[in-house]
């Protein structure tokens, strides 16, 4: 793991999670995984982009096998044709690699194993442990039961050779989507209801996005998954909480196949953050509604979202190590999400200075034409990143709110004949006025400079009341335009209740300054480069639309902190 993705230590450097407890049982007992290497694989569905909660699952699994000095497949979950497509795979390849983590050489899909789940569900036939059933999906639901009162199918004991053929014929593409169903026969009067003789194929005539139109039947997830870990020699397939209900069936069909090894399901709760939707449908519908600019816009909380807004791997790897691995449904602050970002980046993000709402600032005595130079850090955290040259002149901008005609009380910017405040690394200043255009509007703050202040402090000692303040040499400035983002939704949860989730969404979630004004070393800025905007938060260039001439930059997140760690 390369230091740029390392994560930061827990307050227990050693702590073991009630996954890595299990694995060290079946290591120290033997059983199922015996003398095997610990192999886990994350699976990921290809109808839509990785979120956050997905980055949970695969620090998991990948973390899991690196923990152990094992290894981890990268599988995609192909088997349902619906709105797959490989603009998902290559985005979710991207997503995995960008967080630290590799496959090597053990990438598969599970459509690589159609034929042998067919195999399979061909053996279980001959067994006796499988049936076609015509079923419609209404008398399906007719004939289900209830608690106490079990399933029913009148196909139930169709003969062998009479289900062989039909679902051979299934296969031929004989029968329209809906009217037959392969089922494993377990126990129709179960408690669990996925073991109520649960449906194993089905079909479905839409073509696959790898296989066109060969297939026209295709295995359920319950079916296939259990099957693809044996085949790959998966030790230990970890799996969020939903499929605790599935694990019978998942060693069911672990031990009815003909299989080379026999995984463990583990289950872990997934991960919720509260003004946060994870459900990839919700966000498929964000997109295809236009009501965000796609799966990379930054409000989404989409890898490739948090990516564009200026989140680092380290920050994420930190957060989903620090939530710690649940055996029960939480949900985690979104602010605490944001706390292991300012983290990382007060310690990694170089210094600099921008005017987000500028207003131009006129040192009367400074000589005109003159210009100079100053040396500032880039990060004071860090002693390797150096220092970087500003100008200074003239002519100058600040920010508006950094100044008030009539100020408030114990307002302790600029106003006429105010307080010396500092210009940040140059010199102070004292205002001494400002102009006004015809509708009576404040557009030039004027002011004066003590030559001796040099640095922004005073040569004779002197307490300075005044604040610090940020500021753009008008001559060298560069303009930009900047994106503000907050939350995506305005409640806290949007999931909740019988309320539209898109009723939630929060109509000041993006705020657009046309504008702005950044000091020259940001001309040049790439989209991998993250910056503190002294006193206004971390920023990021747009990967997508700032260009050389028309800077587009991100806030990633604010400089205020409102998570305070272990409450």
């Amino acid at each position: 793991m390369s230091d740029e993705i390392k994560t930061a230590s827990l307050e227990e450097p050693e702590s073991q999670n009630f996954i890595h407890q299990f694995i060290m049982e079946d290591i120290a007992e033997g059983g199922r995984c015996a003398g095997m290497q610990v192999h886990t694989r994350f699976p990921p569905e290809p109808n839509g982009y990785l979120h956050i909660g997905h980055c949970k699952a695969l620090t998991i699994d990948f973390g899991t096998a690196e923990k152990f000095g094992g290894i981890c497949n990268l599988r995609m979950d192909d088997t349902n044709p619906t709105k797959e497509d490989e603009e998902f795979v290559d985005a979710i390849k991207e997503d995995i690699h960008w967080l630290g983590f590799d496959w090597g050489d053990r990438f598969f899909y599970g459509s690589d194993y159609f034929e042998e789940d067919y195999r399979q569900a061909e053996l279980l036939i001959q067994k006796g442990l499988a049936y076609v059933c015509q079923l419609s999906p209404e008398e399906f639901k007719e004939y289900r039961g209830g608690v106490g009162i079990p399933a029913r199918s009148p196909w139930r004991d169709r003969p062998i050779e009479e289900s062989l053929d039909l679902f051979r014929r299934m296969r031929a593409g004989e029968f329209p989507d809906g009217a037959m169903t392969l089922r494993a026969k377990i126990d129709l009067a179960s408690g669990n209801f996925n073991m109520r003789d649960p449906v194993i194929y089905r079909i479905n005539h839409l073509p696959h996005h790898r296989h066109g139109n060969k297939w026209c039947i295709y295995p359920m997830y319950d079916f296939a998954h259990p099957i693809q870990d044996a085949l790959e020699g998966i030790t230990h397939s970890l799996c969020s909480l939903e499929f605790e209900a599935h694990r019978p069936l998942y060693n069911w069909v672990i031990e009815n196949c003909d299989l080379p090894s026999s995984p463990r399901q583990i289950e872990f709760a997934r991960l919720g953050i509260n003004y946060t939707v994870m459900s990839k449908r919700k966000l498929r519908r964000l997109v295809e509604e236009g009501r965000v600019a796609g799966w990379d816009d930054p409000r989404m909380p989409t890898l490739c979202g948090l990516r564009r807004r200026g989140y680092t791997p380290r920050s994420i790897r930190n957060f989903c190590e620090r939530i710690g691995v649940a055996k029960a449904a939480n949900v985690v602050e979104y602010a605490f999400l944001e706390h292991c970002l300012r983290e990382d980046l007060n310690d990694h993000a170089q210094r600099v200075m921008a005017v987000l709402r500028p207003i131009r600032l006129t040192v009367t005595n400074y000589p005109e034409g003159q210009s100079e130079t100053f040396e500032v850090e880039n990060n004071p955290n860090d002693p390797a990143a150096g220092m970087r040259k500003v100008t200074f002149s003239r002519n100058l901008y600040v920010e508006a709110e950094d100044f008030m005609e009539v100020p408030v009380p114990k307002y302790k910017r600029l106003y006429p004949g105010g307080p010396e405040c500092r210009l940040k690394g140059a010199y102070l200043i004292r205002c001494t006025g400002c102009v006004k255009d015809e509708a009576g509007r404040v557009v030039e703050i004027l002011a004066e400079y003590d030559p001796d202040s040099k640095g922004g402090n005073p040569a004779d000692g002197r307490k300075v009341k005044g604040a610090t303040i940020h500021w753009v040499d008008a001559v060298t400035a560069v303009d930009a335009q900047v994106r503000l983002y907050d939350n995506l939704f305005a409640d806290e949860n949007p999931d909740g209740g019988d309320k539209d989730f898109l009723d939630c969404l929060n109509p000041g979630s993006l705020e657009v300054l046309e504008g702005c004004k950044l000091e020259a070393s940001l001309a040049d800025a790439q989209s991998a480069d993250r910056f503190q905007f002294l006193r206004l938060g971390y920023f990021c260039a747009d990967s997508k639309d700032s260009k050389p001439g028309a800077l587009v930059f991100n806030r990633a997140v604010s400089l205020k902190d409102g998570f305070k760690p272990g409450k």
